[in-house]
């Protein structure tokens, strides 16, 4: 990081390996600066102060210049993070819009302020109150869609926000910036400052911060908790997983390929809560290895911008190297390669894509199935009975999110309850509805985005008595 802030981010299309832009990442002295600015404008400005109802109305018009504007922010992240464009429409850029409204609505019935009878006489009134300065610091992902499920309720409670988006994906943040530029918010209560990880470190360890909530690997969630300890920071970690799909005997096999296709390869597999560990009865393993690899041998694999397109390249070489090494760690291992492998896929010599790859025969004390490998790799598991699986789900270090397959909802709703994780899904991938909330337990980390806890995370609660009334 330069102290000067001239150092410049270059990125990269991940279907061409061509640069496509380039911009100025912040220096040391920019990150200072941006909390200091941050701080005054909570401290001093109108944000926090104002009626809940006016920042409502301000998020509900950015609600309407995002969707304006939704065609624009999606070609742009398709060829920034390689995103097929049918996705980028409906999910990066779909998702982030329906979550303005969503979080708006939820705003309009919170309890800000509620009094309630002291059990010893005296009433008590309890506020909540914006919880200060926040660092928001996300991926690259799905980028859009995690840096507004911060941003909204940030801005909804009164608090003040620095978006640090991932060095891979700066340009639809600073898009998001000039449409934010369109609401006319007070100076200092929006910043984004694209950068690397040291300008997050920074912001992490910086006392001036009062909250921060993060997104991104477990390794990386570690070492921001332990930087924001130093402060008594508060900390949100939304971080990684390695979801089992519990299919049971009653379940569909063309079902359950539709479903985990759905649920496991969206974005290339570049996901958090994707289905990756693939849960079946050893009796039937056969009947549902075929239908997954019918259906992911008939996805097309290329251009993010052919609409037709399903999966797409990875974010970057080091990333494609990553899953290749992955994908030869199982074969290492004696998982049997059904479909997939570490070549390109027919007709693409360039970009950094990785076939949809299946494994069998494989057992969770594999590498393939205990770590994250966020790429369009699936591995089947075979079980003895329902018990088992359900003991093979909950033995991960991970617990972000999951799914059971079944024709019984009962069934399934009896498995959900036994499987910990933070989501869960019945016969469907965990869909992040925008009232439900979202994250995880054990390394997948803690707190919630989305729904009112999406809020709630945004907020201090203050106590105060009240005189006796006579």
């Amino acid at each position: 990081m330069a102290e000067d802030g001239t150092e410049t981010i270059t990125v990269i299309s991940p279907h061409t390996e061509e640069p496509i832009a380039t911009v100025t990442a912040p220096g040391p002295a920019d990150v200072d600066t941006a909390v200091v600015t941050a701080r005054a404008a909570f401290d001093h400005g109108p944000w926090p102060r104002l009626d809940a109802g006016e920042r409502i109305a301000v998020v509900r018009r950015l609600a309407e210049i995002y969707a304006a504007r939704g065609g624009e922010m999606a070609e742009l992240i398709s060829r920034e993070i390689g995103a097929p464009i049918s996705f980028a429409r409906r999910v990066q850029v779909g998702m982030p819009n329906a979550l303005m409204g969503a979080f708006a609505t939820l705003a309009e019935g919170y309890v800000w302020e509620e009094d309630r009878a002291g059990f010893f006489g005296a009433p008590v009134r309890v506020r909540r109150e914006p919880v200060g300065v926040v660092a928001a610091i996300t991926p690259w992902n799905v980028p859009q869609l995690l840096i507004v499920a911060k941003l909204i309720p940030a801005l909804l409670t009164g608090c003040t926000i620095i978006v640090k988006p991932a060095p891979e994906s700066p340009l639809d943040a600073l898009l998001l910036a000039e449409m934010l530029a369109q609401v006319d918010l007070p100076p200092g209560v929006v910043q984004v400052l694209p950068g690397r990880t040291e300008v997050g470190a920074r912001l992490v360890s910086h006392p001036g911060i009062d909250k921060v909530s993060f997104t991104g690997s477990t390794a990386a969630g570690r070492a921001v908790a332990a930087a924001a300890a130093e402060n008594l920071t508060r900390v949100s970690l939304e971080l990684g997983g390695k979801s089992a799909a519990v299919v049971l005997d009653d379940a569909d096999p063309q079902a359950v390929a539709t479903g985990v296709r759905l649920a496991s390869l969206a974005n290339s597999g570049q996901v958090c809560n994707a289905l990756s560990r693939i849960l079946v009865p050893a009796a039937r393993a056969g009947e549902y290895v075929d239908a997954l690899a019918a259906e992911l041998a008939g996805l097309r694999v290329g251009d993010p911008a052919d609409p037709d397109t399903v999966i797409g390249p990875l974010i970057s070489s080091r990333q494609q190297e990553r899953v290749r090494d992955y994908i030869r760690s199982g074969q290492a291992d004696g998982a049997r390669l059904v479909l997939g492998g570490t070549e390109l896929p027919d007709g693409l010599d360039s970009g950094w894509y990785v076939r949809p790859t299946l494994f069998a025969d494989a057992d969770n004390s594999m590498t393939i199935a205990r770590e994250e490998i966020f790429g369009p790799v699936l591995t089947v598991i075979g079980y003895r009975d329902e018990e088992e699986a359900i003991e093979i789900a909950n033995d991960s270090d991970y617990g972000l999110a999951g799914s059971v397959f079944t024709a019984d909802t009962d069934r399934g709703l009896a498995v959900a309850a036994a499987v910990r994780t933070g989501t869960f899904g019945v016969n469907a991938g965990y869909p992040m509805d925008p009232v439900a909330p979202f994250g995880g337990v054990k390394c997948s980390g803690y707190g919630r985005e989305l729904g009112t806890e999406g809020l709630d995370g945004y907020v201090e609660t203050k106590s105060i008595a009240l005189p006796r009334q006579r």
